[in-house]
């Protein structure tokens, strides 16, 4: 039986169940694990499940599908286009529809606006294939039937702006790194007037990959409110996301656990608010991922900070205060 959980509504028309089971494993691949992890998110409730081609596990997701008993058409699928497959937007679909085993899929994300060479090297900035150019290349693919929406993912204002300027069709939903830690108040609102909805990807702040950054799930605010409701502070986060109106695809490989992200929790508009300011305290206004400190240059994935339009120093502090 589907969990009760809110849907929201995508501007294709969609509806998207605000939660949803996220299937990058910390390393591409995972196979059995990953398999397990979605029958077991399924079984949960889960109507969402949230994977990539550069995940490497497209098979097994597919796999737990079918095995899981639940029907297709109750099951809201994305998956993601990689950078090194921008040139070939339509064969990279089908290559993901093939190891997925499915016809379609509900929802089909440019994964990060930096495209590769085929052999995995970053192509500079501005060069071809540019984010517009591949998206003309997603656009195409909604009269195939291949896919029912499409969308973006780590795509700033900055980039956004252009993408709108210069296509036909808006983004159903970007999806971005979200958390009381980096709320992206300015973005989310910016996307939320054009039709666009937040997907919240490491909803959680990844507890796995910390290395001295702050611990979200142990903030004394967080850890005090998930007393208050004789929760975990992981269901305060998710709830928070959802509450304010972002869709959130927390991973987890624990049967438990995977259950408790999707029993959300009223919380309070005072609790709302002081989760809200939770990126105000001192060193909290930043990502929580391990992907910036990647290279010694201060670039994510071949790109500055200035070109992805992230308002961010190295190591992804937030320069400036957001509202």
């Amino acid at each position: 039986m589907a969990a009760n959980i809110p849907s929201f509504t995508l501007n294709t028309g969609y509806k998207i169940p605000s939660v949803g089971i996220g299937c990058w494993m910390g390393a591409p691949g995972g196979g059995e694990i990953a398999a397990k992890m979605c029958k077991d998110a399924l079984e949960a409730g889960y109507r969402h499940i949230d994977t990539a081609y550069g995940y490497g596990n497209e098979e097994y997701v597919g796999k737990a599908m079918r095995e899981s008993g639940v029907p297709r058409e109750e099951i809201f699928l994305t998956t993601k286009l990689p950078n090194h497959h921008h040139h070939k937007v339509k064969e990279s679909l089908d290559e993901s529809l093939a190891k997925l085993g499915v016809d379609y899929v509900d929802l089909y994300l440019i994964h990060w606006p930096q495209a590769y060479t085929e052999d995995n090297k970053p192509i500079p900035y501005g060069q071809s294939p540019t984010y517009v150019e591949t998206w003309k290349g997603m656009e195409k693919l909604l009269d195939t039937g291949k896919v029912r929406s499409i969308g973006v993912s780590n795509f700033s204002i900055k980039l956004l702006e252009v993408l709108l300027r210069e296509s036909d069709i808006v983004p159903a939903t970007n999806q971005v790194e979200c958390h009381p830690c980096l709320p992206s108040v300015d973005l989310k609102l910016w996307c939320e007037e054009r039709g666009i909805l937040i997907t919240a990807y490491s909803p959680l702040g990844r507890p796995g990959e910390y290395d001295g950054k702050p611990s979200l799930l142990q903030d004394p605010d967080v850890v005090s409110i998930a007393q208050a409701h004789n929760a975990t502070p992981g269901q305060v986060t998710l709830s928070w996301g959802v509450k304010r109106g972002t869709i959130v695809i927390p991973k987890s490989e624990n049967p438990e656990r995977i259950k408790q992200n999707i029993s959300l929790l009223d919380l309070t508009d005072e609790e709302m608010a002081t989760l809200n300011a939770i990126h105000l305290k001192p060193g909290m206004h930043r990502s929580l991922l391990r992907y910036h400190q990647y290279s010694d240059d201060g670039t994510v994935l071949g790109w500055t900070y200035e070109q992805l339009g992230w308002n961010m120093t190295k190591g992804g502090i937030v320069c400036a205060l957001e509202p």
